[in-house]
């Protein structure tokens, strides 16, 4: 996910909660912290806050499931080939042809290959 993109993902919970304090308490920050986001003016480093705003609010359909995804989702399901099940199979194949399969090996961290569609829910 690109820099700063994370940021468009707080303000877009920030406008679906309907307010500041909603979405601190889902993140388990003060409301004053969200405000400072919001507004620039965070004093202190802000990637712990990006990760905790991507891990709650970054989502993709999932076109195979029509499921609301977390990219990590994505990128377990794309990982290795399953054998153990046909159904895993069928989701494992899907997903190698879909728009959002995340490109690279897992890291654990998000991927800034991998498409956020906002407009999926």
């Amino acid at each position: 996910m690109p820099n700063g993109d994370w940021l468009a993902l707080l303000r877009r919970a920030v406008d679906e909660a309907g307010s500041r304090a909603a979405v601190a308490r889902e993140l388990g920050v003060s409301r004053t912290a969200v405000s400072l986001l919001l507004s620039g003016a965070y004093p202190g480093g802000t990637a712990r806050m990006a990760a905790r705003v991507i891990a709650r609010y970054d989502r993709l359909l999932c076109p195979h499931t029509g499921r609301i995804v977390p990219p990590e989702h994505c990128r377990r399901m794309a990982g290795p080939v399953p054998t153990s099940s046909p159904a895993a199979l069928r989701q494992w194949r899907a997903c190698q042809t879909c728009s959002n399969k995340p490109t690279g090996k897992p890291t654990g961290k998000p991927n800034a290959n991998h498409p956020n569609q906002e407009n999926a829910a």
